[in-house]
C-alpha cells in the first residue's frame, strides 16, 4: 500500500490491515508514519465499504484512498488499537506508564 514517496520521506511506524482481500469491499489498510520533523499522519486505503469509500458515480460507491495528520496521542492511540504495541514500545517508550 505504501506508496515510494511515503516510504523514501517518513519513517513507517507501523503497517495494519483487517486481513480481508483488496477486492473485498470491506477492505480496509492503514499505515501509521513520522515526519522527518516529528509530525504523525496515517496514509490508508480501503473498499467501497471502508472509511476510504468515495463517490464514483451513479449513486454508487468505489475504494478509494486519504492521509490523515493525527497528533502523537492519537498517534500512540491507533497503535494501541491496531497490534501495534512494538512499534508503541520501540517509539513512545518514554510516554507508556508502568502499571
Amino acid at each position: 500500500m505504501a506508496s515510494p514517496t511515503y516510504t523514501t520521506r517518513n519513517e513507517l511506524l507501523h503497517a495494519w490491515s483487517n486481513g480481508k482481500y483488496t477486492s473485498d469491499f470491506g477492505y480496509l489498510e492503514e499505515s501509521l508514519y513520522r515526519t522527518k520533523k516529528g509530525a504523525y499522519f496515517i496514509a490508508g486505503e480501503g473498499g467501497a465499504l471502508s472509511k476510504y469509500a468515495r463517490s464514483c458515480g451513479s449513486n454508487s460507491t468505489c475504494g478509494g484512498i486519504g492521509i490523515e495528520v493525527v497528533s502523537e496521542n492519537q498517534a500512540m492511540q491507533w497503535l494501541e488499537e491496531h497490534d501495534g504495541t512494538e512499534a508503541l514500545e520501540k517509539y513512545f517508550s518514554d510516554k507508556i506508564e508502568e502499571a
